[in-house]
């Protein structure tokens, strides 16, 4: 079976999209899919996402074709479905083609991956990198989003690099992410990457 993977992120810029979908793919493989790698689509904003992902269930004629939904929470996820908590957050509805594993989360947005692996995280920024200003939560899935990105503001400000920049930083960080740190800090990254393994082998 073949994969597609609808994602949150990108913007409206063709070249941030393009790193967005490498990004992913290289996590992906990372994460032990190398051999049979997801389909990504990069959409911009969530509602991009949705609206993509809703298109591709309901014109998808291929049975040999998961599809999948992948965007940040935005807030604390407390129902173990992720469509109720896209219901229950933005109103969006599973299409009722849509598998019942098909909408996964990143919670509460991507950049709580990044916690999972400070080391990474440092090798990026190089020189002036202070860990010691991120949230020390060690549960990531969950630091407030707002303290997510503050965080990574402030352990950052004086880096080599410069200050964290979602469009310019994000996906270089993503794809130097070790996925095993990932998954065992976040049990929604977990989900994603187990239901893609099965998709992908089926």
């Amino acid at each position: 079976m073949r994969a597609t993977v609808y994602v949150e992120g990108g913007g409206d810029g063709k070249l941030l999209r393009t790193t967005c979908r490498i990004a992913f793919i290289k996590f992906f493989a990372a994460a032990g899919l190398a051999g049979r790698l997801p389909k990504v689509v990069a959409c911009g904003g969530r509602d991009g996402a949705y609206r993509d992902f809703h298109d591709a269930v309901e014109s998808n004629t291929d049975q040999g074709r998961a599809v999948f939904l992948l965007v940040d929470s935005e807030a604390p996820v407390t129902n173990s479905e992720p469509w109720q908590h896209l219901k229950d957050c933005d109103g969006w509805k599973r299409p009722p083609t849509a598998a019942a594993d098909s909408a996964h989360l990143m919670v509460q947005c991507m950049e709580a991956w990044f916690y999972a692996d400070k080391g990474a995280l440092e090798g990026f920024f190089r020189g002036g990198f202070n860990a010691s200003a991120l949230p020390g939560n060690p549960n990531i899935e969950d630091i407030p989003k707002e303290d997510v990105l503050n965080g990574l503001k402030a352990a950052t400000h004086q880096s080599k690099k410069g200050r964290y920049h979602k469009g310019s930083h994000s996906f270089e960080i993503l794809q130097r992410l070790d996925p095993n740190k990932v998954t065992a800090a976040s049990s929604h990254a977990r989900r994603l990457v187990e239901a893609l393994r099965n998709a992908l082998s089926g």
